[in-house]
């Protein structure tokens, strides 16, 4: 059976042993078996160690797995959380089929806009420009971004395979 490692930022939910449970048996379900970050057994006695810990835990489980299915909603800002992305990365560096979904399925630009209250303007309040090439995502993102949902996710793994 292949494996899923489940990345995103549903770790930080009050509930999210419950959200990774319904994941994993939405995996199944898929004929997958679903690998979720919390699932692993951490220990530390400063909270530097057990980031480390956790950081080391992560990469392990992703090393195992076949797949990665990544959230890319945006979270806490317009764009998705940090250490999901890193995780794409590794996985990607490491050969990994990846793929992700959102469920804000705007613009890079329009999410952008909207989230921080910039009106139709080009440039953020720090003067940078927001990219604008009509993709939901930072255009690195574009190849892998395939739907708005974890389920459509596993639907499309279904459909599609690696």
């Amino acid at each position: 059976m292949q494996k899923i490692y489940l990345a995103g930022p549903e770790v930080f939910l009050p509930n999210a042993t419950e959200v990774g449970k319904a994941h994993k048996h939405l995996c199944q379900q898929y004929g997958y078996e679903g690998l979720f970050p919390l699932d692993n057994t951490i220990s530390g006695n400063t909270p530097k160690k057990i980031a480390e810990a956790i950081r080391q835990a992560n990469e392990a489980m992703i090393r195992t797995c076949d797949i990665v299915i990544a959230n890319l909603s945006p979270f806490r800002g317009p764009e998705p959380d940090s250490g999901t992305v890193w995780e794409v990365g590794f996985a990607q560096g490491l050969g990994k089929k990846v793929i992700a979904y959102s469920t804000d399925l705007r613009t890079h630009k329009e999410k952008t806009q909207s989230i921080l209250n910039l009106g139709n303007a080009n440039y953020d309040a720090l003067g940078m420009a927001i990219e604008d090439f009509g993709l939901t995502h930072n255009l690195m993102f574009s190849p892998i971004v395939i739907a708005n949902s974890f389920e459509a996710s596993l639907q499309y793994l279904a459909q599609n395979g690696l």
